[in-house]
């Protein structure tokens, strides 16, 4: 195993933790009303189709940290999954940035995978808007080396942010055709 990287502190570490998912998903919720005009010099859209490469990348990354920890290479492991939490850091700013500067994309009423596409667009959104507190409690469990709470919560986080990164890329996969 290897050793804590941060001091162990549930109190502080929850606050943190729950005041940074309630920020986050107020903003991402805010963003329905927020519009920036500005010309960039570029598309805008460009943003979302950096925000799949960003979600593709995180998932391959969290396919080869489960790899790695099978392995038992936790040092590995913990490089993978660090710069996974880097690249969806990055993601958040991007997101941010592609919805404040080009609002929301609506997918066709007759267009014919329609019902496809919300299905995997609605259960995106829910699960995104619920996985960032579990991989805040993963990531400090594995940092404080509290490997037992960490691999009991990494079994509930990894799938369902496995499927939020796969998911984004589908759904700018589908959407993207139809960005002005």
């Amino acid at each position: 195993m290897i050793e804590a990287s941060i001091p162990k502190n549930d109190k502080a570490a929850k606050r943190i933790i729950w005041l940074l998912s309630i920020v986050v998903f107020l903003v991402v919720v805010s963003l329905k009303y927020i519009h920036v005009e500005v010309n960039l010099g570029f598309n805008p859209h460009a943003f979302a189709t950096l925000n799949a490469i960003i979600n593709g990348s995180v998932a391959a990354l969290l396919a080869a940290a489960l790899i790695a920890v099978k392995l038992k290479n936790y040092g590995l492991h913990k490089r993978i999954m660090l710069t996974s939490m880097i690249l969806s850091s990055l993601f958040l700013v991007s997101y941010i940035a592609h919805h404040v500067l080009t609002g929301d994309t609506a997918y066709p009423k007759d267009a014919p995978m329609r019902a496809f596409y919300l299905i995997v667009l609605i259960s995106h959104i829910i699960l995104a808007a619920v996985i960032l507190p579990f991989i805040l409690f993963t990531t400090y469990r594995g940092l404080t080396a509290d490997f037992p709470a960490h691999k009991k919560i990494a079994r509930i986080t990894w799938p369902i942010w496995f499927y939020v990164a796969v998911s984004g890329v589908i759904v700018y996969w589908m959407i993207s055709p139809y960005y002005g």
